[in-house]
C-alpha cells in the first residue's frame, strides 16, 4: 500500500516520476488567470493566521462547509478566524476524493512542511504552527509567491480600475511580473438598466468620455484598453454564459444603447444583439493591440438569491450551465476571422459535455501566424480535479496538439493555491508515463521531457510574449 501523498503522489510509473522530477518540477509558474489582489502584493501583506489566508474569500471551501452542515457565520460571517478554521478542519475528513482534500494537504506540505492529516484532532497544532510562520517576514505574500517559483501573475481587473497597485509593484522592481487583465463584463451587462447605468457613470468619469450611445461607449473602452496596455496588460478576459453572435445593424445597436442609457429595460433579443456587438468590438480592440483574449463560458451565477441579497456575488452559489453555444461560438470567431481580426484566443468550457465541441472548434481557426494560436483552455472551476484535468488533456490530445498546450492556471483568490500547478503537472506526467508503459507513445525522454517543460511554462512564455 502506498503512503498517502508521498513524493510519488499521482506518479504511478517510473517514466511518470522521471518526467515530473527531471522536467516538470523545476519549471517556473506562469499564472495567466487568477483573482489575486494586486494591492496585497503591492503592500506585501502578512496574514495573521492560516484561517485568514485560507478561508477569506474562498468559495470553494465555503461550498463544502455548507454541505457539511456548517452555519454560515463560520463561512462568511463574524466567527473568529480560528473558529472558521476549526469548522474547515471538521469538514476536511468528509471531503475525501474532492480535489480540496488534495489541495489542502499539498499546501500544508509545500508551504509549511506539514505532513499530518488535517482533522479536528490536529487542527489546533496545525493552526498555531502555520499562523506563526505566516506572521513572519519570510511568509509575506511576495515571499509565498517566490517560494512557489512564480514568475508571472495576471490578475483580473475591471476597465475602471486605476491599476495603481500594478504600477507600484512594477516601480519597486519586484522580481515577479504582476500584470492586469482587462475584463469588461460589467460594461456588457445590460440585463439590469439601473445597475448598468451606475457602472456607466463610473466609466464616464474615469475615461473622460460622455457616453451617450454605442460609439462613445466603445471609444471610452478603447481609452481604458490603451491605458491597460501602457501598464503592461496583454490579456483580455470575458466571463460569459454563452456566446453572442446575432445579426444586427449599426442603427439597431445605437438605438438599443440609447434605450438602456435612458434607464429603460431591454428585451431579450435587444440584450442579445447588444452583447453580440459589444463582444465583437472589444475583440477587435484586442486584435488591434495584439492581446490574447480568454473566454470563460457557461457558468450560471448567484443562484441562491437569499445569500446573494445578503452577501453579494462570488460566495459559492454558482453552477455549471447547459446552454448550447457551438454555432454561435463558430459564428463569432468566423466574423472576426473574415476581416483577419481574430487575435490569439483561449476558450474555457465549464460543462464537460462541451469538451470535444470546444477542442474541435479551435482547429477551425488556427493559422500560420503562430503555433497554437487558438487554445483549448485548461480545466476550470468545477473541472480542475483529477477526472476533469485528465479528460481535458485527453480531449485536446485526441483532437488537437498537446505539445502546443499552454498549461494550467489557478483561477484562484488564494495566495496558497499555487500547488494546483503541481497537481496538474503530476497528472500530466502520469498520463504520458502510462502511455509509454503501454507502448502507445515512444520512450523518447528527450522529446517527452521537452513537451512537458513546454506545457508547464515555455509555451505560455512564447504565447503571451510578455517582456
Amino acid at each position: 500500500m502506498k503512503k498517502f501523498m508521498d513524493k510519488n503522489f499521482l506518479l504511478q510509473t517510473e517514466i511518470a516520476r522521471n518526467l515530473y522530477f527531471e522536467h516538470a518540477e523545476k519549471m517556473p509558474i506562469f499564472d495567466y488567470h487568477c483573482h489575486l489582489s494586486a494591492k496585497a502584493i503591492a503592500d506585501d501583506i502578512r496574514f495573521d493566521n492560516i484561517g485568514q489566508a485560507w478561508l477569506a474569500g474562498d468559495h470553494y471551501k465555503w461550498r463544502l462547509m455548507r454541505a457539511n452542515g456548517i452555519d454560515e457565520k463560520f463561512c462568511t460571517g463574524n466567527a473568529t478566524d480560528y473558529e472558521k478554521f476549526e469548522k474547515w478542519a471538521k469538514t476536511v475528513p468528509m471531503s475525501i476524493r474532492n480535489p480540496l482534500y488534495h489541495w489542502t494537504h499539498l499546501e500544508l506540505q509545500r508551504f509549511f512542511n506539514i505532513n499530518e492529516i488535517l482533522n479536528p484532532k490536529t487542527s489546533k497544532n496545525i493552526y498555531d504552527h502555520c499562523s506563526r510562520l505566516l506572521q513572519s517576514p519570510e511568509f509575506s505574500v511576495r515571499n509565498l509567491l517566490i517560494k512557489m517559483n512564480v514568475n508571472y501573475i495576471c490578475t483580473t481587473d475591471d476597465p475602471i480600475d486605476s491599476l495603481e497597485y500594478h504600477k507600484k509593484i512594477k516601480k519597486e522592481g519586484f522580481q515577479i511580473k504582476v500584470l492586469p487583465t482587462f475584463r469588461p463584463d460589467k460594461a456588457m451587462s445590460v440585463d439590469n438598466s439601473t445597475n448598468y447605468n451606475k457602472y456607466i457613470s463610473r466609466l464616464r468619469e474615469i475615461s473622460g468620455i460622455d457616453i451617450n450611445d454605442f460609439s462613445s461607449l466603445i471609444k471610452a473602452l478603447d481609452i481604458r484598453h490603451k491605458f491597460f496596455h501602457e501598464v503592461g496588460c496583454r490579456i483580455a478576459d470575458h466571463g460569459i454564459l454563452t456566446f453572442y453572435a446575432d445579426d444586427y445593424s449599426n442603427d439597431e445597436i445605437e438605438s438599443i444603447t440609447v434605450k438602456v442609457l435612458s434607464g429603460k429595460e431591454l428585451s431579450e433579443i435587444e440584450i442579445s444583439k447588444f452583447k453580440s456587438a459589444f463582444l465583437f468590438e472589444v475583440a477587435k480592440l484586442n486584435h488591434k493591440r495584439g492581446w490574447v483574449q480568454q473566454f470563460h463560458v457557461g457558468a450560471i451565477r448567484n443562484l441562491n438569491s437569499r445569500l446573494f441579497n445578503n452577501l453579494g456575488p462570488d460566495i459559492g452559489c454558482d453552477s455549471i450551465g447547459d446552454r448550447n453555444y457551438g454555432e454561435k461560438m463558430a459564428k463569432f470567431l468566423d466574423r472576426l476571422d473574415q476581416s483577419n481580426e481574430l487575435t490569439k484566443t483561449i476558450l474555457f468550457n465549464i460543462n464537460p459535455r462541451d469538451n470535444e465541441e470546444v477542442a474541435a472548434m479551435i482547429g477551425n481557426f488556427q493559422g500560420g501566424s503562430s503555433p497554437g494560436k487558438m487554445q483549448y483552455g485548461p480545466s476550470w472551476w468545477f473541472l480542475d480535479q483529477i477526472d476533469g484535468i485528465t479528460k481535458q488533456i485527453n480531449t485536446l490530445s485526441n483532437i488537437g496538439l498537446l505539445g502546443r498546450f499552454i498549461g494550467m492556471t489557478t483561477d484562484s483568490r488564494s495566495f496558497l493555491s499555487f500547488p494546483r500547478h503541481e497537481y496538474f503537472r503530476r497528472i500530466l506526467c502520469n498520463l504520458i508515463g502510462s502511455d509509454v508503459e503501454n507502448g502507445e507513445i515512444p520512450n523518447d525522454m528527450n522529446l517527452l521531457g521537452e513537451i512537458v517543460e513546454n506545457i508547464c511554462y515555455n509555451n505560455a512564455i512564447r504565447y503571451f510574449k510578455i517582456n
